[in-house]
C-alpha cells in the first residue's frame, strides 16, 4: 500500500523513553510521528529527536481548556490554538488536532454543554473555526477538526458524524481547515466506512487507525482495514494514515499488525 504511515507515539512505543521513540519509528518503517499534548514534552529535545531519526512530526492535539461550541469561550480558544501553532512550528510539525469540546485526563470530555442548543453549539463552532482557518493561512499550518465517537470513550461530544465536520469544512474553504477522520471512532458513532469516504475524502486532512472493538491494532477487531486503506487510495487520498492505537499485547506486535494488514 503506498499511504504514509503516521505512528502515535503516546501509545506506540512508549516501552521507550520518549526521545528514542523517533528512532523506533523511523527504524520499523514510518514516515511520521504524531502525538498528544505538546505542553508535558520538551519542544527542544522533541524537534533533536526526530531530526536526528530522520522523521516527520504530522501534528500534535492543538487544542486547550476551551470549546469551539462555547461562544464564550472564542477568543481564548484562539490565543490557546496560536500558542499550539507555535509550538508546531518550532518542532516542525505539518499540523494540529482541534476538537469540538474541551478534552481532560483519559479524553474525558470536560463540559457536555447541556444548557447550549445544538444551534447555539453549531454556530459557535462554525464561527470560531473561520477565524481557525484564518490564522491557519495566516501562519502556512494546517488544521484538522476531529469528530469522536460518544459512546465508549468521550460521551458528551459535540462533533460526533462524518457529515457534520466534512460540510462545515467545505463551506469555510480553506485548503488549511480539514476533518480528521477517524476510522475507528466512526465505525462507532457511524459505521459504512467507505461509503464514507467515498463522499467525504475531499475534505479528510488527516486519517486515524484503531480497529474497534477495543482500540488496538488492524486484526483484532470487526474492520477490514486492507479494504479501508484501498479506498482511500482509489478514492485520492494522499495525506498521512496515523496509527492512533493501544496494542493488545505489544508494540512489536501491534506494528508487525500495521504493516501486514495495512
Amino acid at each position: 500500500m503506498g499511504l504514509r504511515k503516521c505512528a502515535c507515539i503516546d501509545t506506540l512505543y512508549t516501552e521507550l523513553p520518549w526521545n528514542e521513540r523517533f528512532q523506533a519509528a523511523k527504524d520499523d518503517g514510518f514516515e511520521a510521528v504524531e502525538f498528544w499534548d505538546w505542553r508535558i514534552r520538551d519542544l527542544e529535545e522533541t524537534a533533536k529527536a526526530a531530526k536526528d531519526a530522520g522523521i516527520q512530526i504530522s501534528g500534535f492535539n492543538g487544542d486547550a481548556d476551551y470549546s469551539l461550541v462555547d461562544p464564550e469561550h472564542k477568543e481564548k480558544y484562539l490565543t490557546e490554538l496560536k500558542k499550539s501553532i507555535g509550538a508546531a512550528k518550532k518542532v516542525g510539525a505539518l499540523s494540529v488536532t482541534i476538537h469540538s469540546n474541551a478534552l481532560g485526563d483519559g479524553g474525558v470530555v470536560v463540559n457536555h454543554y447541556d444548557h447550549l442548543s445544538d444551534t447555539v453549539k453549531l454556530c459557535a463552532m462554525y464561527d470560531t473555526l473561520l477565524e481557525c482557518a484564518k490564522l491557519a493561512e495566516k501562519e502556512d499550518i494546517n488544521v484538522n477538526l476531529e469528530a469522536l465517537n460518544i459512546t465508549t470513550d468521550h460521551e458528551g461530544n459535540f462533533l460526533k458524524y462524518t457529515q457534520m465536520g466534512a460540510e462545515i469544512c467545505s463551506l469555510i474553504g480553506s485548503p488549511r481547515l480539514k476533518l480528521l477522520y477517524d476510522v475507528y471512532h466512526m465505525q462507532i458513532n457511524e459505521g459504512c466506512i467507505c461509503d464514507t469516504i467515498s463522499n467525504y475524502s475531499g475534505q479528510f486532512g488527516h486519517i486515524h487507525v484503531a480497529d474497534a472493538p477495543g482500540r488496538h491494532e488492524p486484526g483484532t477487531g470487526e474492520i477490514n482495514y486492507k479494504k479501508v486503506i484501498r479506498h482511500l487510495e482509489e478514492c485520492g487520498y494522499e495525506g498521512y494514515v496515523g496509527y492512533e492505537l493501544f496494542p493488545l499485547t505489544d508494540t512489536k506486535a501491534a506494528v508487525k499488525a500495521i504493516m501486514e494488514e495495512c
